[in-house]
């Protein structure tokens, strides 16, 4: 079957990427995750641990990621993916390379743990969160869901 065939079918599969695959790349997964036939991947260029502020930020928005877990992209299992979303500069600069025909996409998020580090209450380190979740939730909503109902 043709990918542009298989494009048709649904659900459209979309991978994002990040460095540690601890925060942007586990939200985005969680909120495309609760968009009818799109189904979302996270993983890093090396696997660490999921971000409890980045659980705790989705949590605020009624997103569940508590139970998803950081992973290298070495752990996916073997899926033809349509879409490929590079979410920070370093996973684009050390992104794998992927056969296939899948759109790719890069859009840099800020680091919410980095942006985050010198900042003292959590509910100030929380502010930053919710601020990149919420470029996250924007992006999907108005960019890439728009670019896989258009038909990619």
């Amino acid at each position: 079957m043709q990918k542009t065939e298989r494009r048709k079918m649904l659900p459209v599969k979309v991978l994002f990427l990040c460095t540690g695959n601890s925060c942007r790349s586990q939200m985005a997964e969680g909120i495309t995750n609760t968009i009818e036939n799109i189904e979302a991947y996270s993983a890093g260029v090396k696997a660490t641990k999921i971000d409890p502020f980045a659980i705790k930020a989705m949590s605020e928005i009624g997103i569940d990621i508590s139970k998803q877990y950081s992973k290298s992209i070495e752990e996916l299992p073997d899926i033809d993916f349509d879409v490929i979303v590079t979410v920070c500069d370093n996973a684009r600069e050390n992104c794998p390379f992927f056969l296939g025909e899948a759109l790719r996409i890069h859009k840099s998020f800020e680091d919410p743990p980095y942006i985050s580090k010198d900042l003292s209450s959590d509910e100030d380190k929380l502010k930053c969160y919710r601020k990149v979740r919420d470029e996250i939730k924007r992006f999907i909503n108005n960019e890439l869901v728009i670019k896989i109902k258009g038909g990619l």
